[in-house]
């Protein structure tokens, strides 16, 4: 019995020990469980596995045929871990040597010499991130990586390379400004269409769970948690990169020839308000100029004689004069009130017409006209300024457009001499690309376009965005009244203050501006007179197919007269773009020359055919495709192939608009055209690329 009950109080104590080890495990299973599962979930992520943000990669910005603006680019970071736990002293000590020369050929900075006592002071202060080279590419990473420790892997030779994505612009500073970028911190500056478009560039950040091998790489998993990135979209943009560069080239030229502060460059389609070219340029502390400000998009200033053009235009159409009327000039001065208005001829211009006043840029013949006709009604001047919408911003697709100015009367700073000082362009602010804006509406026979900078955003080469071309108004004055300024526009370079520009391939039309620049709460004089200098037309004259706006502004070397500073600009990027894209149009290639019936044209191969049998004109056929156009030999007529390759925009000049529209049309692209008679130019240029649903802008020749 005695032995019973010890064998019984035995297996007792042994249940008892079993049941309170099962206690406490349970207990330290509900402790790790619930009490500390943030702590080792933590520990989890940080030495098994981790969860971290899965950047998208963003978009890029395109040139309107496809070329690269702007993209990204991988890049890599490299430390090193001079004490990682898998480094012995023996892999060090034998490959350090090694180690140093490599760095010194593939990542410079430093000598060999240089890196091995660098790289030995760091492993003696215990860094366990060195920094070795930032911005390396993949090429050069490769190359690294081999080096002797580092060739050993993460864990035992201590290489940490962090990937980056760079964002590069292939073409460097040509409209960097409106291209644009983002700075770092979040609610950073956004500027230009980097900005503007974030939302469908940055695309997506996704999240990824990576697992720590051994050796310490670590490789991404497939988990619960785990959400695919989607990269951003890309941008289209008007930009013609090879427009753009002569634009640029042209600007940097006279800007250093003048020792200018700064100036821009604006080329603009008229018929569409395609922004093909926008430089803005400014000196550096260190000489060089480079793009630092919009000045095209944000900079709100005097525009001076280039604003004569609307203050006549309203006058015309309000009826109170004509182009042919007399206006007394006098002998070059006007006094209203304290202030006298002086033109740049001193003896003045006498008794001219308002076209010359125009023509000749007279500042005391346009103040007349204005104050002597409004002084009693000045709102009734302003309205028809307001009416062509001068006082409103554009409405651009980038952000930072400077706020327009035209006073009304009982403003606050209204006064006596509000009316004549605004008649030539002062106590007004306009930016050059409203000023443009304006112009490109007179060269569209009154219909005003809005600047456009971006037609399409992209996804894997599709649309999935589109953005048409916007009209802001319809027309802004009477059909009568834009011909005249169109005329006036075209005596300033036939007669007036720009003949410096006139050539005899083709026609300019545009107006001067010289004007005083107001230093802030310091007036118009600070140490001396500040000038912007300014050339604001569009060629060729006779069917206009592209507007233009030069300002420079602060030039230094004692010429600052708008003709000669921005003038030579303006006529130097219209006649490179009369030589590249005019030439083109009109000048066949290779052995053909000019199309020789002009009754037949170019179009479908049947009408074709039949046209000329009507003609009883001698032809050889020359081609069995579909399209085809008509060249001369001789007395004969040959049919040439009209190549019509997918992908790319067809050549429909020559052909009648129902030809050209089918054609276009059939290929998934939309028409817009002007005037009548066959195609004189298009828009975009045979050849380029497109997308479905790309507008394809039509000059007829007549």
């Amino acid at each position: 019995m005695a032995i019973r009950d010890e064998i019984a109080w035995r297996s007792g104590i042994v249940y008892f020990v079993i049941a309170l080890l099962a206690v406490l495990v349970l207990g330290k299973i509900l402790f790790l469980q619930y009490i500390q599962r943030g702590k080792w979930e933590e520990m989890s992520e940080k030495y098994v596995f981790r969860t971290m943000e899965d950047p998208a990669n963003r978009g890029d910005i395109l040139a309107a045929d496809g070329r690269l603006l702007a993209s990204s680019v991988p890049t890599y970071t490299i430390y090193m871990d001079t004490r990682s736990t898998g480094m012995s002293s023996a892999t060090f000590s034998n490959g350090i040597n090694g180690l140093s020369e490599g760095l010194a050929r593939l990542a410079g900075i430093r000598s060999a010499a240089g890196w091995k006592a660098a790289i030995t002071q760091a492993r003696k202060r215990g860094d366990r991130y060195y920094l070795i080279a930032r911005r390396v590419d993949y090429e050069t990473l490769k190359k690294i990586r081999e080096l002797p420790i580092f060739r050993e892997g993460q864990y035992k030779g201590g290489m940490v390379a962090i990937a980056e994505n760079r964002r590069i612009l292939p073409n460097e500073d040509m409209a960097k400004r409106t291209i644009g970028y983002l700075s770092l911190a979040e609610d950073g500056t956004r500027v230009g269409i980097e900005g503007s478009f974030n939302k469908e560039l940055a695309g997506k950040n996704g999240v990824a769970t990576k697992q720590r091998l051994t050796g310490g790489d670590w490789i991404t998993v497939d988990a619960p948690g785990s959400v695919d990135s989607r990269d951003g979209n890309d941008i289209l943009t008007t930009i013609d990169i090879d427009l753009q560069d002569v634009a640029s080239t042209a600007l940097l030229t006279q800007l250093r020839k003048h020792d200018a502060h700064h100036g821009c460059a604006v080329l603009m389609e008229v018929a569409t308000g395609d922004i093909k070219a926008i430089a803005n340029l400014e000196i550096g502390n260190d000489g060089n100029y480079s793009e630092t400000y919009n000045y095209a998009v944000g900079e709100s200033t005097e525009p001076g004689s280039t604003f004569k053009l609307p203050a006549l235009m309203a006058a015309i159409e309000a009826g109170v004069v004509d182009t042919g009327d007399i206006v007394d000039t006098g002998t070059g001065t006007v006094k209203f009130y304290n202030k006298v208005i002086r033109d740049t001829k001193e003896e003045g211009y006498g008794e001219i017409t308002v076209k010359q006043v125009f023509e000749y840029s007279s500042n005391v013949g346009t103040s007349k006209i204005i104050q002597e006709n409004f002084k009693n009604d000045p709102k009734k001047w302003v309205d028809r300024l307001y009416a062509m919408k001068l006082n409103q911003k554009l409405g651009l697709q980038l952000s930072g457009e400077g706020e327009p100015l035209v006073r009304y009367p009982g403003d606050k700073l209204w006064s006596g001499l509000s009316l004549p000082m605004m008649s030539h362009g002062y106590e007004v602010l306009m930016t050059p690309l409203q000023i443009l804006t304006f112009y490109n509406a007179v060269a569209n026979n009154g219909r005003m376009m809005k600047p456009r900078f971006v037609t399409a955003v992209l996804r894997n080469g599709s649309v999935i965005r589109r953005y048409d071309t916007e009209i802001i108004i319809n027309s802004i004055a009477s059909r009568s009244t834009v011909r005249k300024a169109q005329k006036m526009m075209e005596g300033v370079v036939e007669h007036g203050t720009a003949m410096n520009l006139r050539n005899a391939d083709y026609k300019i039309a545009g107006k001067t501006g010289t004007a005083q620049i107001a230093r802030g709460k310091s007036g118009y004089r600070q140490g001396g007179v500040s000038y912007q200098a300014s050339f604001v037309g569009y060629f060729p004259a006779e069917s206009p197919l592209y507007s233009c706006i030069v300002v420079v502004n602060a030039p230094s070397n004692g010429v600052y007269y708008g003709n000669l500073v921005a003038g030579s600009v303006f006529k130097e990027i219209s006649d490179k773009v009369y030589a590249t894209r005019f030439f083109r149009d009109f000048s066949p290639a290779g052995d053909e020359i000019k199309i020789a019936a002009p009754e037949a044209g170019n179009g479908y191969r049947a009408d074709i055919h039949e046209v000329l049998r009507e003609l009883d004109v001698n032809y050889r056929k020359g081609s069995s495709e579909e399209w085809v156009a008509t060249r001369e030999n001789g007395d004969t007529i040959r049919l040439a192939t009209v190549k019509v390759q997918k992908g790319l925009v067809p050549d429909v000049r020559g052909m009648t608009l129902r030809d050209a529209v089918y054609l276009l049309e059939s290929h998934g692209l939309r028409v817009n055209c002007s005037g009548k008679g066959r195609v004189l130019r298009q828009s975009p240029e045979h050849g380029a690329r497109y997308s479905d649903g790309t507008v394809v802008t039509l000059v007829m020749n007549m």
